[in-house]
């Protein structure tokens, strides 16, 4: 149910600001759609509906099967009135009217009405039936080929990827709920036996504050895999735990985190090697965080720092930069050191590389740098996460193109003392500053002591 308390004057006049702004950099009319719930296993028993991020973004709230028309800063809300047989199944919920007020709209009408725009550009949402309504009523293909469309999503890249003081309000929402859920979960191990079980303790966190989660939940012992979303293994002594969960507030903002924690409560000491060469890249690359740094400078500078770490543990032979150059580090750290965190948790990936890359910069074919989700140059108002890490995927290190080429650089007898390391990743969430950073995640701790003594000790906070 939506909810309208809180949505207030200065509500309105920050979605009509970012209206306008819209008008500055696109001539035509723009309709965007929220989208629909779509059935589980048969029409009435729906999944969790999740609008548009590109609607909420100028409408502000999870209005379901809805669209807005934006024309010179100007709102127009196109929605229906639930029918009455529906408040015995759902309450009483606002009305098209009321809604409207809410979000600042100039005119509210029926959907159906919506048939009268042409012209427009639009971005196409995921679901099957409302894309189909997008190009009926639009009488086109819908998409990056149409130049209205293409536009449309430069547009939104130059305005979501700098966030906006109600956007920072809720992002420093989530980022809370989330370190509270982290906290959750390392108090929960010492208790537990399955992944599941500190799932749970965590997820139930974020569910507390009336948030949901911003993507599947990562809670798991095999942390070389790297969105694994099982979470049926037992816990064992010697395992360490990696655990990457992030809340998203009502309105579709998102938090990302990763921690990584021993089940017994302390690190072994390869363990406790291995995440400290994680540490220290995750620690110099948000020292060097400030506008105008270039983000594939920090994936390099976490890379080489990554192949520092492993040449002083005997794993890798030779020199970082020659390491990385050869992209020998990819070995361990396959993907990239981040992303754009906002509306989306990888902000804005449905528009492609548009909002990740600069516009002369395509993605490396290189195997260290083709994860690479954001390649351009960091602004004072980007939110994004800084998440090395070290893993031990049997597909890499098994494949015999890769022991051919890596043989003179890999001492495959001291990685084998590593054994009890399958994955290993620290991730917060970094505001750009005009003169730095804010690490808008700090309140949750990444040094092996403090982390050990709220596992070991089963803290309350």
């Amino acid at each position: 149910m939506i909810g309208l308390t809180g949505k207030g004057d200065r509500f309105a006049a920050s979605l009509k600001q970012r209206r306008i702004e819209l008008a500055r950099l696109i001539e035509y009319p723009v309709v965007l759609w929220s989208g629909n719930a779509n059935g589980r296993n048969f029409p009435a028993n729906k999944l969790p509906f999740r609008a548009s991020s590109h609607f909420l973004y100028f409408a502000g709230m999870p209005v379901i099967n809805a669209a807005i028309r934006l024309d010179a800063g100007k709102l127009e809300l196109f929605m229906d009135d639930p029918p009455p047989e529906a408040t015995l199944w759902h309450g009483t919920t606002p009305s098209r009217e009321e809604i409207g007020k809410a979000v600042g709209a100039e005119a509210t009408y029926p959907l159906a009405e919506l048939a009268r725009t042409t012209e427009a550009a639009t971005v196409a949402v995921q679901d099957l039936a409302t894309y189909q309504r997008q190009r009926e009523i639009l009488n086109r293909t819908v998409g990056l080929s149409d130049e209205r469309d293409l536009q449309l999503a430069k547009a939104l890249v130059q305005l979501r990827s700098r966030h906006d003081e109600l956007a920072l309000a809720e992002l420093r929402q989530s980022a809370a709920v989330s370190v509270k859920a982290h906290r959750a979960g390392m108090r929960a191990t010492k208790g537990s036996h399955t992944e599941a079980e500190i799932r749970g303790a965590m997820e139930g966190v974020i569910i507390a504050h009336n948030m949901q989660c911003a993507y599947n939940s990562i809670v798991t012992v095999h942390g070389e895999v790297l969105h694994n979303e099982s979470y049926s293994n037992q816990l064992q002594p010697q395992d360490l735990l990696l655990a990457d969960v992030g809340a998203e507030t009502q309105n579709g903002w998102a938090a990302d985190i990763t921690r990584t924690w021993a089940v017994s409560g302390k690190f072994s000491s390869t363990q406790r090697d291995l995440y400290e060469v994680v540490l220290a890249a995750h620690d110099r690359c948000i020292a060097e965080i400030h506008p105008g740094v270039e983000y594939r400078y920090l994936h390099l500078l976490a890379a080489e720092t990554i192949a520092e770490g492993l040449v002083e543990l005997g794993i890798l032979q030779g020199k970082p930069q020659d390491l990385v150059a050869m992209d020998a580090h990819a070995l361990f750290f396959p993907h990239g050191v981040g992303h754009l965190l906002g509306l989306d948790v990888h902000d804005m990936e449905d528009l492609g590389d548009l909002a990740g890359y600069e516009a002369d910069r395509s993605r490396s074919d290189r195997f260290g740098l083709g994860y690479l989700r954001l390649d351009r140059p960091l602004q004072s108002g980007m939110l994004v996460t800084i998440e090395p890490g070290f893993y031990q995927v049997p597909a890499i290190l098994n494949d015999l193109d890769f022991r051919s080429k890596y043989r003179d650089v890999v001492n495959w007898e001291r990685l084998a003392q590593f054994a009890d390391v399958r994955g290993i990743r620290i991730e917060d969430d970094v505001l750009v500053t005009d003169t730095g950073a804010e690490v808008l995640t700090a309140e949750l701790p990444t040094e092996i002591a403090e982390i050990e003594e709220l596992v070991a000790n089963n803290l309350s906070s």
